[in-house]
Order: C-alpha cells, then sequence, then structure tokens
C-alpha cells in the first residue's frame, strides 16, 4: 500500500537515514513492549536531532495503549492501531489507496509466512491476544490459495503458515474446522516445496490434517503446538480446556500417525500457584514428549487478563528462573540426543545463505530463525544457491545445530 501510495520502502532498523519511520510494535509479553518502546525512543530521539522528519507508531502495542504511549512519548507524530495502515497512510497525505495485488515480502524471497487468521477464541486466563486482536477471523481460502499462488510465481518455495490458532481455521466461514483441505489445496499449487504449520491448539485437535502431513511430501513433517504445561492443576488455572492424559495421548498419536515429525512447542513456568509437584509433572512430560524443538518463558502478568484479575503472581522472580533453567537443560540433553540420531542420514536442506565457509541452510524440520541450522560444506567447486534444496550427509552435531556435506 505505501508502494502504490509513491513511497519507497526499506527496511533496515539498524540504519535509519529515510525521512519518515514506521514502527510495527508487539504488546503480547513485556520483552516485547520493552522492545517495542526501546525502539520508539531511539527513533524518537533521531527525530530531536532532526536525522529524522516524521515518525509514526503502529501495531498491537499502540492499539492497546495508545493514550499512554501518546502521553509519554508525545513527540511521535502519530499512533496507530494493529489495523489501521489505511488510516495511517491517509494521514500521510497520499489518499486512499488500493489493497495490494501481491505481497512484497521482507522475508528473503524464497520463503514466506502466510496468516490464515486473525485473532483467537479460546481465552487463555494468561493471554492478552483476544485484547489486542479480538475473536478468530479465519480468511477465505480462495484468497489464501491465490496468495500462495503469486508468492511463487514472485519465486517463493517455502511457507510458513501461521495463526494464533492454525487448527480453528474454518470454524467461523465455513462451520467447521478446514485446515486439512486448506493444507492439501495450497500442497497441490505447483511450485511449492515445503509448508510448514505453526501455533496448532492441543483441543479439539484435528486429526484429519495429520493424514496430509503424512500423505503430502511438501507438507514438511513439523509442527508447532504450543502445549504451555502438562499438569492438570496448572491447565485448569490457564483455562486450557485440556488435561495431561489428553496432551499425552495427543502426543503418542501424533508419532504413531507421522512417524518421523518434528513437533515443537512452548511452556510457561511460574504461573500463578505452580507447585514444585505441578513442576516435576512439566518435566516428566517434557522427557516423555521428546520434542525435537522447545522452548519456555516464566510468566510475565498481562494487565487485563483473567489470569491478572483472578491470581496474585505468587511465584518468586529468582524460583521462576530456577525452574526455567532447569526445565532448558532437560530439553538441551534430549535436543542433543537428537541432533546426534541424524549423523549419518541424508537430509533435504533449503539454502539460506552464506556465512564465511560454510553455506547456511535448514532441513523440513527447522523453521527460519526459531530453530536450527545446517552448516553446509559444499562440493568442491561447486556453488549452492539461496532458496534451493540439496540432499546433505550429515556429518557431526551440536545440541541445536547440525553439519553436512553436500551429496
Amino acid at each position: 500500500m505505501f508502494q502504490n501510495a509513491g513511497y519507497r520502502i526499506y527496511h533496515n532498523p539498524q540504519r535509519i537515514h529515510h525521512d519518515i519511520a514506521v514502527v510495527n510494535t508487539c504488546g503480547f509479553i513485556n520483552d516485547a513492549k520493552t522492545e517495542s518502546i526501546d525502539m520508539i525512543l531511539q527513533l524518537a530521539e533521531l527525530k530531536e536531532q532532526n536525522k529524522l522528519n516524521r515518525l509514526y507508531v503502529m501495531g498491537c502495542l499502540s492499539e492497546r495503549y495508545r493514550a499512554e504511549l501518546d502521553k509519554e512519548i508525545p513527540n511521535v507524530d502519530g499512533y496507530y492501531g494493529k489495523f489501521d495502515w489505511p488510516a495511517l497512510i491517509n494521514d500521510l497525505g497520499a489518499g486512499p489507496t488500493p489493497k495490494p495485488s501481491c505481497r512484497i515480502l521482507t522475508t528473503p524471497k524464497h520463503y514466506a509466512y502466510i496468516k490464515i487468521s486473525e485473532g483467537c477464541d479460546r481465552n487463555c486466563a494468561y493471554c492478552a491476544i483476544p485484547i489486542i486482536t479480538g475473536a478468530h477471523r479465519s480468511r477465505p481460502m480462495e484468497e489464501i490459495l491465490e496468495e500462495v499462488s503469486q508468492l511463487v510465481a514472485q519465486g517463493t518455495v517455502e511457507f510458513q503458515i501461521i495463526a494464533q490458532e492454525l487448527t480453528y481455521y474454518g470454524i467461523d466461514l465455513y462451520k467447521e474446522r478446514k485446515i486439512a483441505e486448506l493444507i492439501s489445496r495450497m500442497a497441490d499449487i505447483k511450485g511449492v516445496k515445503w509448508i510448514r504449520l505453526h501455533y496448532a491448539y492441543p483441543n479439539g485437535f484435528p486429526y484429519d490434517l495429520l493424514q496430509i502431513i503424512r500423505t503430502k511430501k511438501n507438507v514438511c513433517r513439523y509442527l508447532d503446538i504450543a502445549l504451555q504445561h502438562a499438569s492438570d492443576n496448572i491447565l485448569q488455572r490457564m483455562q486450557r480446556h485440556t488435561t495431561m492424559a489428553e496432551q499425552y495421548q495427543l502426543i503418542k498419536e501424533i508419532r504413531a500417525q507421522v512417524p518421523g515429525i518434528a513437533l515443537r512447542t512452548t511452556f510457561m513456568v511460574g504461573y500463578p500457584g505452580e507447585t514444585e509437584e505441578d513442576f516435576q509433572k512439566l518435566l516428566d512430560f517434557v522427557r516423555f514428549a521428546r520434542f525435537e524443538r522447545m522452548g519456555a518463558f516464566a510468566y510475565s502478568e498481562e494487565e487485563g487478563t483473567p489470569a491478572a484479575q483472578k491470581y496474585t503472581d505468587d511465584i518468586p522472580a529468582d524460583i521462576k528462573q530456577q525452574r526455567l533453567d532447569t526445565l532448558m537443560a532437560v530439553q538441551q540433553e534430549i535436543s542433543e540426543q537428537i541432533t546426534a540420531e541424524k549423523i549419518g542420514k541424508t537430509l533435504n536442506v533449503i539454502i539460506d545463505g552464506r556465512e564465511g565457509e560454510y553455506y547456511i541452510g535448514r532441513t523440513e524440520f527447522d523453521s527460519p530463525e526459531v530453530d536450527g541450522i545446517v552448516y553446509v560444506t559444499p562440493i568442491s567447486g561447486r556453488t549452492m544457491r539461496r532458496g534451493c534444496i540439496y540432499p546433505v550427509l550429515i556429518t557431526d552435531a551440536n545440541e541445536f545445530d547440525i553439519y553436512g556435506q553436500q551429496q
């Protein structure tokens, strides 16, 4: 939309030397809020030094805290909510602009993120997303497929499918879960090499999706499913609408139906009321599930959420950190074992770039930026092209990354 309005666009927050800056903020957790505010303050200082003409802020943080931000940082030229980009462009004097006919990627051109829905109906007690973004709203299937087709025509081959709640897709538009049909049709688009699924939810999981992952060769054997905890006490207090037994069964079923799948998840420690017994149940679950990828974080109270209104944040910070360190140490040991098991195998690797003597790539089990990478030694005298997929013999590994030789 900016380009349609005649603007040239740059994406480099480390090198700001342009007329106008727009900060797209996150307001989900404290670390993200702090990062957003630091960036606003940094740019506001450039504006004070006459090194920047105009500064605008939009996104989730200003959606939620517009009045407070305007009061605390008044030398921003305008604050806009998450979906207010037409108003921003109009206020810049360009007038109303049409919706872009196709996307302009800010990622490397060989991969893209495809958001299939916005908002969430789950209302987990700790989560501010429904407050910020509202109820779940699926995008029409044909619109999504058209976007993928257009990106393929531009040279994109890998697609990360994202939503606040991926597995709920279609309920509002089609009165039933349609994620399996969407991914199946997407996989049939010529030129789509890899599809990777992020942010599934355990309650009401659509098992027909597993058949698509198993049978469609270009759907990666990869599933990101946020589980948050394993103790029934904490799951109930989190309003997760699932039980420990159900989560154990879900993991068994996924691994049985899709052999070799890589599961990614996130957990939260230090939630109000979490006892040592609750935490031990979480550790036991992680040891059982042997997640290929796992992230964890300490509970951070979000104002306005049911958890903030109902519970006292009663776990001391040092205990939260201790539990976080313990959990991640368990996962590091598991991860080290899993990567070591890849030594001697030949895996397909997509190349993202080069670093010194190595090409940098990822397997189907690795999503950009959040997962491990493959350091690839090319065949002597050969060049490996970014966005192309090559067979690579894995020769070494550490707890997160692996090394290999082009075949």
